[in-house]
């Protein structure tokens, strides 16, 4: 089966979702030209936010208030991630932690399934165990600056990613 890494940052308004709103998505599929990105900014779909999460966005709570519908948003990124992918889609992220459960919950939410399945990989363990430290970071492997852009974080730890594969002669078959 032909597998595709789907890298995947999201920023939010607070810690969890439901409680809190994913504001802003973006990925990238993971091969050489990184040129086949998805991005997206969400209305929040609570009234609760925590300022300083919100700052991080750089947007006011009076912008996010006029961004796009969820729904729509999660139905335009899972057409994405089939338009890109030929096999399965594999989510990865920096922090799968938070990324994924925020994606996983609005793809559950607001479509009832989720393209990715039940799962996800996370970078830093990855680069972890390749590298035999426990306490290692991939983040001198990014090129593209992280600057809280969505697209811009993705397109940086997928630039890592391909690094890593390239590096550590890793079997990825790109279709």
């Amino acid at each position: 089966m032909i597998e595709m890494f789907i890298m995947v940052d999201v920023e939010a308004d607070g810690p969890i979702p439901g409680k809190y709103s994913m504001i802003e998505l973006g990925a990238v599929a993971v091969e050489p030209s990184l040129n086949r990105t998805f991005h997206a900014k969400l209305r929040p779909i609570s009234d609760e936010y925590l300022q300083e999460a919100l700052a991080i966005t750089g947007y006011s709570r009076e912008q996010t208030l006029k961004f796009d519908d969820s729904s729509i948003v999660m139905k335009n990124f899972e057409e994405w991630i089939l338009n890109v992918t030929i096999g399965r889609p594999i989510f990865i992220a920096d922090n799968n932690g938070f990324d994924w459960m925020f994606v996983c919950w609005y793809f559950h939410t607001m479509l009832g399934r989720n393209p990715f399945g039940y799962s996800s990989q996370n970078l830093n363990s990855l680069y972890k165990g390749l590298s035999k430290n426990l306490f290692g970071s991939f983040k001198h492997l990014r090129k593209t600056l992280h600057d809280h852009n969505p697209v811009n974080d993705a397109k940086g730890n997928a630039e890592a990613l391909l690094t890593l594969i390239q590096e550590y002669k890793l079997d990825y078959q790109i279709a």
